[in-house]
């Protein structure tokens, strides 16, 4: 069976309450619950929270709860530790109906760049393809390449991030934003996992662990978890447009 899991908490401390803030009519966390929802290959939504208005609001789309424990709950808790322990007790849920998880797709609340078909795009590429551990969304953003990072240091001035020899000979790199080819980031508008994933969490690649290490792209754009108020109508913007 194919599952869905979405976590959010509630609280925020980048932007209050960003989960249950409403964008074009609708609470944020609902838009990753709508394309659950409506995807061909999705056949249950679990939602691990602690916020009253998530659980609400997930109740409308008939999810299943997940009582999200205190200490995933924190500002330093990490999302790995909250889709590992999620993945459990899904697994366990499954089992007392004599089902097998086969893939879970992993969402966040406080994504709004995130449709059925970016989810059904996922999911087959995985079923076509063994040799994936997962299939995450991926925006292409040439403009924060890493040859552009920089690091404030202690006197004051900026550095560069990484070293500048990273990415070949000094002499030929220019300040041309394509001139490193495509960057392609996993914007956390979906992760499609299979369960060794979640199951082997320390094998996986840094920083999202939950993705394994061989990982294939969902081709999107402008997909972004949104953490800040200044985000929002970027999240409008992608809606209108692509949803």
């Amino acid at each position: 069976m194919i599952c869905a899991l979405l976590i959010g908490r509630s609280g925020s401390k980048g932007y209050k309450n960003k989960n249950i803030k409403k964008i074009l009519g609708k609470s944020l966390c609902e838009y990753s619950l709508i394309a659950a929802k409506k995807s061909s290959f999705v056949k249950k939504i679990y939602v691990s929270t602690d916020c009253s208005k998530i659980k609400k609001i997930s109740k409308k789309y008939n999810c299943n709860i997940i009582n999200r424990p205190k200490k995933l709950c924190t500002q330093s808790a990490l999302g790995e530790d909250v889709f590992r322990h999620g993945y459990y007790e899904i697994k366990d849920d499954l089992e007392k109906e004599g089902k097998k998880l086969e893939l879970l797709v992993l969402l966040f609340a406080n994504v709004a760049t995130i449709s059925h078909k970016l989810i059904d795009r996922g999911i087959k590429i995985l079923k076509s393809n063994k040799k994936f551990d997962s299939a995450v969304s991926t925006s292409v953003y040439n403009m924060w390449s890493p040859l552009r990072a920089r690091k404030l240091m202690k006197d004051g001035t900026l550095k560069p991030f990484v070293p500048f020899k990273t990415f070949g000979n000094p002499k030929t790199l220019n300040c041309d934003r394509d001139s490193q080819g495509d960057v392609y980031y996993a914007d956390m508008s979906v992760s499609v996992v299979r369960p060794k994933c979640l199951k082997n969490m320390k094998r996986g690649l840094l920083p999202q662990k939950w993705m394994g290490k061989k990982i294939a792209p969902i081709k999107s754009e402008a997909g972004f978890d949104l953490d800040y108020e200044w985000q929002v109508p970027l999240a409008e913007y992608w809606i209108k447009k692509y949803n």
